[in-house]
């Protein structure tokens, strides 16, 4: 039976702009017929995987986003005397492993026809192999061989890819499914977008006929307590990870520690909106996941949102739960509210 383990938080954010819409403005959604605040789900875990807790959590295992794979490598070639046009058709060899290659006919520099279109996420074990590769090739100064291309993919497999997946349409033999599933973070109640008026003055602009502002201008930003809900398969992760059962418990605690303590970086400097969950419920078992979107369906109002909103939670798991039987979730909460449960159980629950 698979393994499921459902995360289910709930975080206030005061004045913030941590998604932001083609416009600037912060990203929503209308739930229920309220328009909400809305954290995308590919905001959420960039802001996680590239946050300093999961880095040295599980530093040498996460993998790089990139179309410069092949470049990298014809610079190395080329910084070790290989002729340019050699190292341009050798690293586009390389980078044909991973994506598909730009052939621009008149390129703004040679190495450009080095990269690929897509953005390609590379482990660890890849990056390196590529590195070793081009080291060789400038010490023999030849082209690479078809078998040594092949063996670039390495089966060491990045934590971020195992967790969120990789997807290549020119290349889905190396196509990853991603054990994690993260909803989009929508705000519980109904939210109006505001916009800040602000304005910057120049310091050296001092006599009265100069006298006013440098440069005007308006900021969208919105408040609200969000419901975030990520879904893992354990199973699948273990096997993502080559069956690196030690591996999979740091992962796990990591991923989980980010997701109650990492903030997007929208906007930091200007709102400094970071926060940490003010409750959460980790759930592990064999039952197929739900997330518990619909107690919000309805917008929590009042002045006590967070207490309304753990009632709702809460009252809805219960429910669900007596009403289609079958084997009851294992369950662990934390409530930061009244003291309640600690980060180091709720972890230990998660990766157990």
């Amino acid at each position: 039976m698979t393994t499921f383990i459902q995360l289910h938080l709930l975080t206030a954010y005061p004045a913030a702009n941590l998604n932001r819409d083609d416009t600037g403005k912060p990203k929503t959604v209308t739930v229920g017929g309220a328009s909400r605040l809305r954290v995308s789900s590919q905001s959420l875990k960039r802001a996680w995987r590239t946050s300093s807790l999961f880095e040295e959590a599980l530093a040498g295992h996460i993998g790089t986003r990139t179309a410069r794979i092949g470049r990298d490598a014809a610079q190395m070639m080329v910084s070790n005397g290989v002729a340019e046009k050699n190292a341009v058709a050798w690293g586009a060899a390389i980078a044909d492993v991973f994506g598909t290659v730009k052939k621009e006919k008149e390129p703004k520099d040679a190495l450009q026809n080095t990269e690929t279109y897509e953005l390609v996420h590379i482990s660890p074990c890849e990056r390196s192999a590529v590195q070793a590769l081009a080291r060789r090739l400038s010490e023999e100064n030849r082209l690479p061989e078809k078998a040594e291309l092949e063996l670039l993919r390495q089966e060491a497999m990045a934590v971020d890819i195992a967790l969120f997946g990789r997807m290549l349409a020119s290349r889905p033999e190396h196509n990853v499914e991603a054990a994690c599933q993260v909803a989009h973070a929508f705000g519980v109640g109904e939210s109006i977008v505001e916009d800040d008026f602000f304005t910057a003055v120049d310091d050296l602009r001092k006599d009265a006929d100069a006298a006013g502002a440098g440069h005007l201008g308006e900021l969208g930003f919105g408040s609200a307590l969000f419901y975030t809900y990520i879904c893992i398969n354990r199973d699948l992760l273990l096997e993502n990870l080559n069956g690196n059962e030690v591996l999979v418990e740091k992962t796990l605690r990591a991923l989980g520690e980010c997701s109650l303590k990492i903030s997007p970086s929208g906007k930091q400097n200007s709102f400094a909106s970071r926060a940490w969950a003010s409750w959460a419920m980790a759930e592990k078992g064999s039952e197929q996941p739900r997330s518990l979107a619909a107690a919000f369906w309805q917008p929590v109002g009042g002045q006590d949102q967070l207490s309304e909103a753990v009632k709702r939670i809460t009252g809805l798991h219960d429910r669900i739960a007596a009403v289609y039987g079958g084997e009851k979730t294992a369950h662990v909460q934390l409530d930061a509210r009244l003291g309640q449960g600690s980060l180091s159980d709720m972890l230990d629950f998660i990766s157990a």
